[in-house]
């Protein structure tokens, strides 16, 4: 006896929008792509390193390649605002440092990307803690003396710094502050190398710097650490006092260089790619390499770096207003 018709319709009406939710068969998941991660500095620098190491890792963990693509100039807004302009999906990624997120904001009228508008966090890759140094012949001795003599001599110290509005020029200025209004110059460079350099041979008496940065003149003698600019000593340099321990507990500093996509990337990609991002930054043989760099590796939410963007911004907005730093022409 055939069975009734009206069950076999009912049955095919509840199964069909069961169906239809389904994804179809070798529908893609993200990754299903390389993924293009925009440096905004030429080859070779800490940034550089950090994408290239913690890309090896990410290309494991995600399946995919992960091709660096550098794009320096306009202070980092080059790449910012190509990766601003780029498809939300997940496939476009930047390195972006407080320069991008934080200074540029505030040192600028006009910029050719809105860092809170057109950028979405992904997570903290790491941190470059600032170290004060001056060349291996100066009779400084101490980050005490350094403060004393920049307030005896007469029209005040020159500084270098890797260029203007960098976290090695604004970490100075930030000193200049909190030591009292020290009467110290600023002489901008090209980088960190040749501001060191000059640093090395007496031509200007101080600067701020990273240690993947300085670790070459740090090591060889040719400057001398007098203090890092962070929360603990750094274990590269057990034996040089933090600023707090020496009275000086707001003068912190560091290169701070993050993971960002485009603004209206999907939480959903955002997500995977931290998680991808996260689990590379802690995988032994890479964190292992970013410490013996320099990096303080770190690997956060992207909800954690968002508010450390915040924080980061209110102060140092302040600063850079209060003494009315700007990079307009």
């Amino acid at each position: 006896m055939p069975r009734p018709l009206l069950p076999r319709l009912a049955i095919g009406a509840l199964v069909l929008p069961l169906l239809s939710a389904m994804p179809a068969h070798g529908a893609d998941t993200y990754p299903a792509k390389p993924i293009r991660w925009i440096v905004p500095y030429a080859a070779g620098g800490g940034s550089d390193f950090l994408a290239r190491t913690i890309g090896q890792g990410l290309s494991a963990k995600a399946g995919q390649p992960v091709l660096v693509d550098n794009k320096p100039g306009g202070n980092t807004a080059i790449g910012a605002a190509e990766t601003a302009r780029s498809a939300a999906d997940g496939y476009t990624v930047l390195s972006a440092d407080n320069g991008t997120l934080v200074f540029n904001p505030v040192l600028y009228k006009t910029l050719s990307y809105n860092p809170g508008k057109d950028l979405a966090p992904v997570t903290l890759l790491g941190r470059f803690p600032m170290i004060l140094v001056v060349g291996a012949n100066s009779p400084v001795k101490s980050a005490r003396d350094f403060i004393a003599q920049a307030k005896s001599t007469q029209g005040g110290v020159n500084y270098g710094s890797a260029g203007a509005g960098s976290p090695h020029h604004l970490a100075m200025e930030l000193l200049k502050v909190e030591a009292g209004g020290l009467p110290m110059t600023h002489a901008p460079y090209r980088g960190a190398a040749p501001a060191l350099a000059d640093v090395a041979a007496g031509q200007v008496a101080a600067m701020m710097v990273d240690y993947a940065a300085g670790a070459g003149f740090i090591k060889g003698g040719k400057v001398r650490p007098l203090a890092v600019a962070n929360a603990t000593r750094l274990p590269q340099l057990p034996d040089v006092p933090t600023f707090a321990e020496l009275g000086y507990p707001r003068v912190e500093a560091a290169a701070l260089v993050g993971m960002v996509v485009p603004a209206a990337t999907p939480p959903e990609v955002i997500n995977t790619l931290n998680k991808d991002v996260v689990a590379a930054i802690r995988e032994p043989a890479v964190n292992k390499r970013l410490v013996d760099f320099g990096v303080e590796p770190v690997g956060n939410t992207p909800a954690q770096f968002s508010e450390l963007l915040r924080t980061e911004s209110a102060r140092w907005t302040r600063l850079i207003r209060d003494l009315k730093i700007t990079l307009d022409n």
